[in-house]
């Protein structure tokens, strides 16, 4: 096994800290909150009491002021105890950062030490109905009415969606002017003629409440813009290489968890005689995948170390994101077959592990615009 070097002993402290809170907190009503399709709002002012909400935040704002490599254990434990659903990462390193990034100081002394208290939930509106990894086909606008924007369109999977209670909008500000008339703004959900639709069913993830989100003649303050008008697409194009790096943080942790579970599966579990786990095929399988994996965290933790540095560049993010999710779909796949027909039952975690995989390939970019933004930099 290769050493990580990552972590010293103040992050590893965290992790077991964060590790027991999930064990009493989360695991014993993860089944609950699938059912509901969300999890209890206590999960988040818990966390927020407990300094697990936006950690990387300045104190002056709330936060601990910790390095991003807290984040990365939180969303590694998250997937090891295969809860990957509770939407603490979008909340605390995406939406938090935007508002940290580039919000007024007045919307950051509003709205950031309230987000790490967990007594506001984020969520971030970037897909439509007609419009996902194209950023640039939004229809969603906001009109400018002198002391407001007018904000008309909707939203469609957005994460935290039927809980959040502040929602970063992506509008266009200026239609004719395609990316660069594309502005973020701040809406709290208590604002007239917002409204929220279904709790979209999904094949994995239950316990994530995943929302449509409408905005009807939602008047939002001038001083909510973050920047300035049109600079929406650049800085979504600056904070998406930290988003897909979460994509493959959580892609190698349940990578891992799928690896050790399946492991002991095989060598508890007997086929005609003896442990599944002394025929070749299954050694042979799980030696591949040990192989894949281990390979596979090398780069991630590589990628960790430049993001801590800033130097985390689009393409390498790209990369990373496209091979992690591919591979953790493969994991899945391979793990499930090792399992045989318990594999495919709900109660057993491979199976959830495996439902929840898919989407990784798919949101904070298609793998397919992965690749594409990779071979424009060759």
């Amino acid at each position: 096994m290769i050493p990580r070097t990552l972590f010293d002993a103040d992050h590893e402290g965290f992790r077991d800290a964060f590790r027991k809170f999930l064990e009493q907190e989360a695991v014993p009503f993860h089944d609950a909150w699938e059912e509901a399709g969300q999890v209890s709002r206590a999960l988040w002012e818990k966390a927020g009491e407990m300094g697990f909400l936006c950690p990387t935040l300045p104190e002056a704002y709330g936060g601990v002021g910790v390095d991003f490599r807290f984040s990365a254990v939180i969303i590694e434990e998250l997937a090891r105890l295969g809860l990957s659903g509770i939407g603490f990462a979008l909340h605390s390193d995406i939406v938090a950062p935007y508002i940290l990034h580039y919000g007024s100081e007045a919307l950051k002394q509003k709205y950031l030490p309230r987000l790490a208290r967990g007594e506001m939930i984020g969520a971030i509106a970037m897909t439509e109905p007609g419009a996902g990894s194209d950023l640039q086909g939004v229809k969603t606008t906001a009109i400018d009415q002198g002391d407001h924007y007018l904000l008309n369109g909707s939203k469609t999977f957005i994460t935290n969606g039927q809980m959040a209670d502040l929602v970063i909008v992506v509008a266009k500000t200026d239609p004719a002017e395609g990316a660069r008339g594309t502005t973020l703004l701040v809406v709290e959900a208590a604002s007239e003629g917002f409204s929220r639709g279904r709790n979209l069913k999904k094949v994995g993830m239950k316990a994530q409440d995943t929302s449509e989100l409408f905005f009807q003649d939602v008047k939002v303050p001038k001083e909510n813009v973050l920047g300035a008008e049109g600079q929406g697409f650049i800085q979504l194009m600056q904070e998406l290489p930290q988003e897909r790096l979460l994509v493959g943080i959580t892609a190698m942790a349940a990578c891992e968890a799928a690896l050790d579970w399946t492991i002991q599966y095989c060598k508890e579990r007997k086929a005609f005689g003896k442990p599944v786990m002394a025929f070749q095929n299954t050694r042979f399988k799980l030696a591949e995948l040990k192989a894949e994996i281990t390979a596979g965290r090398v780069f991630l933790d590589r990628c960790l170390e430049l993001h801590l540095e800033k130097k985390l560049d689009v393409p390498t993010a790209a990369m990373l994101k496209q091979w992690t999710t591919d591979l953790q779909c493969k994991v899945m796949d391979e793990c499930v077959q090792l399992h045989g027909g318990y594999g495919y039952m709900w109660e057993y975690p491979i199976a959830r592990a495996w439902a929840d995989s898919r989407v990784q390939k798919i949101y904070a970019g298609t793998n397919e615009i992965m690749k594409e933004i990779v071979a424009r930099s060759l």
